[in-house]
């Protein structure tokens, strides 16, 4: 086993721009026969203060909790100016050159209802539509596929920060809310399923993550059907549906080719992690690794064909704001006040001592690898790693993992073969 210090993670990025070809494109995609290998870009077109922190502690001791706070507190004259910056800079083509160099094959890029219509009185500013394009562009010119992920609709699905405005689920409270998001996916399918796209985009997700505990499903179910035929109606670009946190299987009945013919390309987003409860916290690397392997063969006997949407290296909650702006962590039981497993000093920010320790590399290479082999099974079509980059949260950071040897390069090597059985 090859570990590598810090100080040569830069080099190594760099050399994957020129030692790896450039793959080339092809039409379309068979989720049946072909694996995804993809990453999130994270952080740039929905703000999260957990990947850019910088950007929020630019407010000082009180700084807001989600994009709608901080384009309300900031007017929109300067969060425009501010955002325009972000969006300049935090994602290039360099990035994109980066991704496909170190063997994926696909992004999901997620954006917000507000890059394509605003609500009455709604502080947000707009500009991101650009950016998605230009992305696209990017795909296409080094051979990556994209989903074109609605990560946050209006009175948010789940009250999460990443939905543009956190602690609150009032998505289905108004029925305008929901009308909003049906317009935002007609204009998203109706762009990005003409022939301009039809190389690059192989899914429209309906809605990234509505929180089922607290949504009537009914009203789900249905508006997945309908955003089916909205994205069905501009063509064939597969349709996703994301979990709503509901046990495996749930939506096997949900657009479902053997009950109505006329349905077809629909794929299940499952995301899938082990730190936002104490319990799972707690358990040890073997009880991690099991429980991931078991999801694999869940999932591998679904109906539909299926991609793990989001996951990472993390075992602990230690990532600076990782629950949200102002708040700690379970793991050290700042957050909620549990029981204390152990001490983030050395995860909260970039700590090379700790990133270069053999046993901690080993430990968390043998948990990626677990998650790539059960994310590619049977009816489990692949994985998209959360996220590409992260200013300090080296446990979600795709690019610093490779980096130090944890995310396997190439990404079919392994340290530890076979560990799932299957």
């Amino acid at each position: 086993m090859k570990f590598l210090t810090i100080s040569t993670v830069i080099s190594v990025l760099v050399t994957f721009t020129v030692a790896a070809p450039i793959v080339l494109k092809k039409r379309g995609w068979d989720y049946s026969t072909e694996t995804i290998k993809g990453v999130n870009i994270g952080g740039w077109l929905v703000l999260e203060p957990y990947i850019t922190p910088s950007l929020f502690e630019s407010f000082g001791s009180d700084p807001p909790v989600d994009e709608y706070h901080y384009t309300q507190q900031l007017g929109k004259d300067e969060a425009s100016s501010r955002l325009q910056e972000h969006w300049s800079n935090w994602i290039n083509e360099t990035d994109f050159q980066y991704i496909a160099n170190m063997g994926l094959n696909m992004v999901r890029i997620p954006i917000g209802y507000w890059a394509f219509e605003l609500m009455d009185d709604d502080p947000y500013v707009q500009g991101q539509e650009d950016y998605l394009d230009q992305a696209l562009g990017w795909c296409e010119k080094y051979g990556l596929k994209a989903w074109i992920d609605l990560h946050g609709a209006p009175g948010s699905q789940n009250g999460f920060d990443n939905s543009g405005i956190r602690d609150q689920i009032n998505w289905q409270a108004y029925p305008e809310n929901v009308q909003v998001t049906y317009d935002v996916l007609n204009q998203i399918a109706s762009k990005y399923s003409n022939s301009t796209y039809s190389d690059v985009v192989i899914g429209i997700e309906l809605l990234n993550e509505p929180l089922g505990s607290s949504l009537d499903l009914d009203q789900l179910k249905d508006f997945y059907s309908q955003g089916y035929d909205i994205v069905r109606d501009q063509g064939d670009i597969p349709v996703v549906i994301q979990d709503a946190f509901q046990a495996d299987s749930y939506w096997d009945d949900t657009l479902n080719t053997d009950q109505n013919s006329s349905v077809y390309k629909v794929i299940v987003d499952h995301h899938h992690y082990q730190v936002f409860s104490t319990d799972e916290l707690e358990r040890d690397l073997d009880t991690h690794i099991q429980t991931v392997c078991s999801w694999g063969d869940a999932e591998g006997d679904e109906y539909h064909w299926n991609v793990c949407g989001e996951w990472s290296a993390a075992l602990t909650d230690c990532a600076k704001w990782l629950n949200g702006a102002s708040r700690g962590a379970r793991y050290d039981s700042s957050y909620l006040g549990g029981d204390y497993i152990g001490s983030c000093d050395s995860l909260y920010t970039y700590d090379a001592d700790y990133w270069t320790d053999s046993d901690v590399i080993s430990k968390y290479r043998q948990y990626v690898e677990a998650q790539m082999d059960a994310f590619n099974h049977s009816k489990v079509s692949g994985w998209v790693f959360w996220c590409w980059k992260t200013e300090s949260a080296v446990e979600w950071d795709f690019q610093r993992l490779a980096g130090l040897n944890i995310i396997p390069q190439p990404l079919s090597d392994r340290w530890f073969p076979n560990q799932c059985g299957y």
